[in-house]
Parts: C-alpha cells; structure tokens; sequence
C-alpha cells in the first residue's frame, strides 16, 4: 500500500506536471536511484535492527518518516527537488519495511511459515485495492491523495506495534550448534532460495513492464483497463491458492516443494504464452503463469526465513535477499526493449521460460523439500 498507489499513479502524474512529454525518461531515472536507494536502505536498517536488537523504534522511525516525506511532496514544485525526495522516502520507507519483514522471522515459528506465505499474498491485491481508492473520482485533490497514502499505511502498521504481544521464540533466536559441514555446504540452501527468486523476479519483472504491449500486438483493439482487469484477476485468485498452498506446506512440512511447482507451472505459462496467436489463449497462458508466479513470491518470501542461517544477521540477510526484488526491475525493461524488436515476444518468453525452468530444478535439488 505504501508503494503501489504512489510508485503506479501519483508519481507519474507528478512527474508528467513538472517534466510534460519528457516525463517518461525522468520517470525512469527517479524510478532508477529510488531502487538503489531502496536496496541499500533495505541491507543498512535491517543490519542496524540486528545490532541494536530492537525492530519496533525502526519500524515506527519509518512510518513516521516515509508519512512526513511523502505528505511533504505536496511543496514540491520542480524535478530538482522531486529526485532527492524520493530518495529520501525510499531511505525512510525501508526503514520500516527491512525491520518489519526481520520481526516476522523472530516471531513466526516455522511450523507457520506457509500461512505467513500465504496471508503476505494479500500484499499485492491490497496494494492495487489502495491505488484505486486513493484515486476514486471526487474522493481527494492530487495533494490530499499522498497524505490519504500516509494514512493508509500508518493504520496498516501502527497497530501491530503498539498492540502486537509476539510469544517468545527462543529456537528462532538461538544460534544453531556448530556443525562440521563445510561453510559452504551450509550457505547452500541460502544461495539457492536466492537465485530461484531472482530468475522468477527476472520473469515477472518483463512481464509486469511489458503485458499490454504484447497483448495489443495480437488484438489492436485490447484496452489498458482490460489488461488491468486481468492483473486484478490474477491477485484476487492468487489469494485463496497460496493460503491453501502455504497451509499445505505447513501440515507435510514440505516448505520447499510448493515454490518449486509454482516455478514450474510459471515456466509453462511461458511456454504457452510464446505459442499463444490468439487472445484468449494469450489470456489464459499468462493467468497460468501470474496465478504460478504470485503464490510462489508470496510463498518464498516467508520460506525464506527459515533457511536464513544467523538470527543475529536475520535483518541484514533478508536486505540481501530483497536484492531479488529491485535488481530485475532495473534490467529487465532495457533488455526487453533490445531483445523484442529483433525477435518478438515468442523469443522473450522462451529465454523467461528457461529461467523459471532453471528455478524449479534449483529448488528440486534442495534436501528436505
């Protein structure tokens, strides 16, 4: 909620006043230095939580924070100013985010990884639920919009730390015992969650940028609102199946297994999609591969916490991980802006395809999936 409304519509709408016909090239490059922003503010406040030893200053400095400097955009009236601005919200909105996602992993016994997998699914619908408010006819002026997001957010978080009373999780903060496998035989579960995410991330990155661009080339006719539509389909289903996904994951405690079907089904969704020539079947095939992919991020990102080796590091590590997050957003649109032209979206979604191929045997090839 904190993203989706101001990232997809407020800022572009900003950006477009102040740069008119050049904004999509500023909006690129404010989109471009908010992601570093992000991804290092991300790594420093979840490694500052781990040593101070508390998330819940961190996590309410945020939301402070990123609310003061989101209401305060409303002043800003030149390019100049806008770019640090939306540094300095990223600093502040990691500040409560890096934290956040680190007490999750202190407080969550594993046994109930799978249901926070699939309750963080609502993420995404209620991201785009929150965009459509915000912006609803009549409800608030552009300048009130950014402060109804502060609100929104603040609600969502504030709750959770001054009511929130987590039980104790003494084996979720202990150290393991020394073992006597080799460092790297340990990193190896880490190294592998991480690399299956970053091919999937890859693939959904292209596909978010780039859906109704590939859907006009088979039907002229297709609408934004249509592909909207189906991207709402998608998280509203998406919903249901990694609650039931992550419940099962839980019960057969088989963590694994659930990421590396729905990497899987993605990688087939692609493959129908570089066959699809009509519109439904083009529908159908990215549905497929949405649905798949959805339930997999969602699922990842709390099976994460489970293989994370140090509780001392939890907060640092789950920066590296977000890593997974911000970096195919930067490449993905330049790569697919060189690789379509030459060879069409058929071409693109082979080599996606192979990536989430390559993700799902990653994960098949972890112990104890």
């Amino acid at each position: 909620m904190a993203y989706v409304p101001f990232l997809t519509v407020l800022l572009p709408e900003r950006v477009t006043r102040f740069a008119g016909a050049d904004g999509v090239e500023v909006l690129a490059y404010t989109a471009f230095a908010g992601a570093i922003a992000a991804s290092l503010a991300n790594i420093g406040f979840g490694w500052l939580s781990d040593r101070t030893g508390v998330r819940r200053p961190w996590i309410f400095g945020g939301v402070v924070l990123s609310g003061f400097l989101l209401i305060a955009m409303a002043r800003v009236d030149s390019l100049t100013d806008l770019i640090p601005m939306i540094v300095a919200w990223q600093l502040a909105l990691n500040m409560m985010l890096g934290p956040l996602a680190a007490w999750a992993g202190d407080v969550v016994p594993d046994s109930q990884k799978g249901l926070l997998g699939g309750l963080l699914s609502l993420a995404p619908a209620l991201g785009a639920l929150s965009g459509a408010l915000v912006t609803w006819p009549g409800l608030a002026t552009p300048d009130a919009r950014l402060a109804l997001v502060a609100i929104i957010v603040a609600a969502m978080v504030l709750p959770v730390l001054v009511f929130g009373r987590p039980i104790t999780m003494p084996a979720l903060m202990n150290e393991p015992p020394p073992v006597q496998e080799p460092a790297q035989v340990r990193r190896a579960p880490v190294a592998r969650m991480w690399l299956a995410r970053l091919l999937v991330q890859v693939a959904e990155a292209a596909l978010f940028a780039f859906l109704l661009f590939w859907f006009r080339s088979i039907d002229g006719d297709v609408t934004d609102n249509d592909t909207a539509a189906v991207f709402s389909v998608v998280l509203g289903v998406s919903v249901p199946l990694a609650l039931f996904a992550g419940r099962w994951s839980d019960r057969s405690n088989r963590p694994v297994l659930p990421l590396a079907v729905g990497a899987g089904l993605g990688s087939l969704g692609l493959v129908a999609m570089a066959m699809a020539e009509t519109l439904p079947t083009a529908i159908g095939s990215y549905v497929l591969f949405g649905l798949a992919t959805s339930v997999f991020l969602a699922l990842h990102s709390s099976q994460t916490l489970r293989v994370l080796p140090r509780a001392r590091t939890r907060g640092r590590d789950l920066g590296f991980f977000n890593l997974t997050n911000t970096v195919p957003s930067l490449i993905m649109p330049w790569l697919t802006l060189a690789l379509v032209p030459m060879f069409g979206f058929h071409a693109l979604f082979l080599l996606l395809a192979a990536l989430a191929a390559a993700a799902c045997l990653i994960l098949l090839s972890m112990r104890g999936i």
